[in-house]
């Protein structure tokens, strides 16, 4: 069974959902090798990713890869397709494994497909294309296939593999050592879920009023353990950080459930939220875009919407 690469996402050690999830993917289509890029592996990584069916852990742990910008990563990419001629490599569709992708895609004369959603036998993906506005079943048709997958897209599975471990050097070529990091700065993280990764998205637009009544979004999403995100016209409108923003020019999530809080449901929210498993939308406007796509309405005002719903989670748990 040909090996099937699974770019390892992790900070500092701790490997990120969306890896367990490609390793689930991965499990489908061949054997799952993940390939771990930087410092931090540890004998806890190497159990979480092997008790997901990894087979093979190729560690690249030199500081070389995580020094630089992306180039590295695709430098040890490539050269690991060379020598284990995979069937297919996958990565999270983050904004850094996406520009992995597409050039481990050139460097290796390959097809690339982003932004998918699911990939059955015969590596047919599922893909979300044009901003959301369009789903289609896609096979690469030349070199290797290259598939970034969206976190939340796959469940997660355990399952017990090898985990054999192999350690790899790579040769850093000049040209890949063009763009240095020279520093790091650690955002303050609270205890919500990563909006990317998270399996449920509460989000705030237009209709929320104010800066203020965000608070009403950040206690449904704490009722509920899920993260917080934002329409375009909340961020531009100073009512919540820009990094919290989903859609088309913001953050893409794909979670088990997504509420939609005031949100019109313009084309490029709908972009960054339309592949969630089940939509909930609470808008006072019947005619508002977003109930097109939501499964559940309630047309209401979410100022008296919200805080029942939150009381009432409450009272159940």
């Amino acid at each position: 069974m040909s090996e099937v690469l699974v770019l390892v996402e992790h900070v500092e050690g701790q490997i990120k959902k969306v890896t367990l999830e490609l390793l689930t993917l991965a499990r489908k289509l061949g054997a799952p090798s993940a390939v771990w890029t930087g410092p931090g592996y540890s004998a806890e990584a190497k159990a979480t990713l092997a008790g997901h069916g990894a087979e093979k852990i190729y560690v690249a742990d030199s500081a070389d890869i995580t020094d630089y910008v992306v180039a590295p990563k695709v430098d040890l990419l490539a050269q690991l397709v060379s020598s284990a001629s995979p069937a297919a490599v996958l990565v999270a569709a983050t904004a850094e494994a996406k520009e992995i992708a597409g050039r481990l895609a050139v460097r290796t004369d390959s097809g690339v497909l982003t932004d998918v959603v699911g990939i059955e036998e015969g590596l047919v993906a599922d893909q979300s294309i044009f901003g959301g506005g369009v789903n289609v079943r896609a096979r690469v048709t030349k070199g290797l296939p290259i598939i970034a997958v969206r976190p939340n897209a796959s469940p997660v599975e355990a399952a017990a593999g090898a985990g054999a471990e192999e350690q790899v050097s790579v040769a850093v070529s000049d040209a890949s050592k063009a763009a240095r990091v020279v520093e790091r700065v650690k955002e303050e993280k609270g205890a919500r879920p990563e909006l990317t990764e998270a399996a449920i998205v509460v989000s705030g637009g237009r209709g929320v009023g104010s800066a203020e009544n965000f608070s009403l979004i950040e206690k449904l999403a704490d009722s509920l353990g899920a993260a917080v995100g934002a329409s375009r016209a909340a961020t531009d409108a100073g009512w919540y950080p820009h990094q919290f923003q989903v859609g088309q020019t913001g953050k893409t999530v794909s979670p088990q459930l997504y509420i939609a809080a005031g949100i019109s449901g313009a084309i490029q929210h709908r972009a960054g939220m339309q592949t969630a498993k089940t939509i909930v939308a609470v808008n006072k406007d019947p005619e508002a875009p977003i109930f097109e796509l939501a499964d559940f309405g309630v047309v209401g005002d979410l100022n008296q919407v919200v805080p029942q719903l939150t009381e009432e989670i409450a009272k159940r748990k």
